[in-house]
C-alpha cells in the first residue's frame, strides 16, 4: 500500500488536523484488516468522484493505482458511478484519470 499522510506543510496553521488525519485517517483506519488498501482505493475514489472533490480526487487516484488497481478498472467504476452519481462528476472524474494515466504514460 501507499504510505499516506497529510500534507506536512499545513502542520503549521492546522497541527491537530494534520496529526488526526496521519494517525487516525491513514493510521487506523486506511490499515483495518476489513478491506484491502485496493478496496479501500476503490471505495474511496468512489465517494470522492461521486461528492464532487477533485481537490483530493487526483492524489487517491494515483493511491489507487499504486494500491493495484489498474486505469481501465478505474474507468469502470467511475462510467458505472456516473448513473448514480451524475454525468457531471464522472466526466470530472475520468477526465482527471486520463491527465493522471497521460502523465504516467510519459513517465
Amino acid at each position: 500500500m501507499a504510505k499516506q499522510s497529510a500534507p506536512q506543510e499545513l502542520a503549521g496553521i492546522a497541527p491537530k488536523l494534520v496529526e488526526v488525519t496521519d494517525e487516525v485517517l491513514f493510521g487506523d483506519v486506511w490499515e483495518r484488516a476489513g478491506l484491502s488498501p485496493r478496496d479501500r482505493s476503490l471505495v474511496t475514489v468512489s465517494v470522492l468522484a461521486a461528492l464532487y472533490r477533485g481537490e483530493q480526487l487526483g492524489h487517491h487516484l494515483r493511491v489507487a493505482l499504486e494500491n493495484g488497481l489498474s486505469v481501465a478498472e478505474l474507468s469502470e467504476a467511475i462510467t458505472h458511478l456516473a448513473f448514480y452519481a451524475g454525468w457531471p462528476n464522472a466526466m470530472t472524474a475520468i477526465t482527471r484519470l486520463k491527465q493522471i494515466a497521460d502523465e504516467q504514460a510519459a513517465a
